[in-house]
């Protein structure tokens, strides 16, 4: 965010509109003396909700853009999302999925691709799985994932010959407290979209009857023999040892 070009912005915006500063501090809801500070580009002295605010009076809105040691912020965050995608692949292929990673699909101008697409032989069942190691929204989160849950049975069939009986999902995001309390900010929307958590999953993962539509955190320590397939019964144990993965509990 360049702090001078955000003041110009604001002060032209505000010209553009006839009004004095007085008139955008009774909208914004400050004083005339933020306007003035807002407009000469001195950011620091503001407070980010009141930044908001004052270019919301203007119809405009605030983009921030984190840099960090130039592109490397970039591959720092597709690192996280590889081992995290690389971790679930593991799980699933130790319980007997097939796993496919960066499936493209193109149909009806909807375009994208599946970080993993997985297929369960002996049910048929077919999984959509996202990995989101941020969440800046919600709702396009979950709307994505609609899109790919809706279109993976003819991509899947298509594209590598599985002709699923059922579609399940999982949206699946690294243990951190941070993501946490958004997806709590947001729970009612993940509860009723996406219902299961981790114990219900793994449970499900040894033995698909029917679909999952589940929120799964997991930590970079998280054993692949958590979702191993066991004879007889299925059964979730907790580990004997006091370090348990963070999604033992949900």
């Amino acid at each position: 965010m360049d702090d001078q070009r955000v003041g110009r912005i604001v002060r032209a915006l505000r010209r553009r509109r006839g009004w004095r500063q007085v008139d955008l501090a009774v909208v914004a809801d400050c004083s005339q003396g933020t306007i003035s500070v807002v407009e000469r580009g001195h950011l620091g002295n503001v407070s980010l909700p009141v930044i908001r605010r004052v270019l919301a009076a203007l119809e405009a809105s605030l983009a921030l853009e984190v840099r960090w040691r130039g592109a490397g912020l970039d591959r720092l965050l597709d690192e996280d999302h590889a081992v995290l995608v690389a971790i679930v692949v593991d799980m699933l292929t130790r319980a007997g999925w097939q796993a496919r990673v960066e499936v493209t699909y193109s149909e009806y101008g909807e375009r994208g691709s599946f970080d993993i697409l997985a297929w369960h032989e002996p049910s048929q069942t077919l999984l959509v799985i996202e990995v989101k190691t941020d969440l800046p929204s919600a709702e396009s989160t979950l709307r994505k994932l609609d899109e790919k849950t809706r279109l993976a049975s003819k991509v899947a069939r298509e594209g590598l010959g599985w002709r699923a009986a059922s579609v399940a999902r999982l949206l699946v995001m690294p243990e951190e407290s941070t993501l946490r309390r958004r997806v709590a900010r947001h729970s009612r929307i993940f509860d009723a979209a996406l219902p299961d958590r981790g114990v219900a999953i793994r449970s499900w993962l040894r033995s698909p009857a029917g679909t999952v539509s589940g929120l799964w955190f997991l930590s970079s320590s998280t054993r692949a023999s958590g979702i191993q397939p066991k004879g007889g019964r299925s059964r979730v144990r907790r580990p004997r040892s006091s370090s348990a993965s963070s999604d033992d509990v949900e």
